[in-house]
């Protein structure tokens, strides 16, 4: 949690395992926990928070746990969370964005389609970081 504001307090946690859950609720959108299928080990998250309700657009993230950092399991998340948001939910266009510093992340959202469109100001790390759009694919 590095590069995303952290480490966090347990009420930090548990105010954001709080507001996932009303999201899924209400939304049915959420960051929703990834498993090994081989082992049951959790691995990480990945999901969708409401960016923009006009659009029907969406912003999504991927945060898995060191020990499973480069083999494939955000990418393989990522493009199923994707496929949701543009053929389940009907969005119109997907945003993202990652710490100046996290090279892995730029690289990701690189090879998902996303470009950059400028910086976000991120409140927890007090830092601009990259902003990345994927529209919506015609087909």
């Amino acid at each position: 949690m590095r590069y995303l504001g952290g480490p966090y307090t347990l009420a930090q946690v548990t105010t954001r395992l709080q507001r996932e859950i009303a999201n899924d609720e209400s939304d049915g959108i959420a960051y929703w926990p990834i498993f090994l299928r081989t082992t049951g080990e959790h691995v990480g998250c990945c999901g969708l928070k409401a960016c923009d309700a006009s659009e029907c657009a969406y912003e999504i993230g991927f945060h898995l746990l060191p020990q499973f950092w480069g083999n494939g399991y955000a990418s393989e998340a990522a493009k199923s969370v994707i496929d949701v948001a543009f053929h389940e939910r009907g969005a119109s266009a997907l945003y993202a964005g990652h710490h100046p510093r996290n090279g892995a992340s730029r690289s990701l959202l690189t090879r998902l389609g996303f470009a950059c469109i400028g910086t976000h100001f991120y409140a927890p790390t007090g830092l601009q970081h990259p902003w990345y759009q994927l529209s919506k694919p015609l087909v």
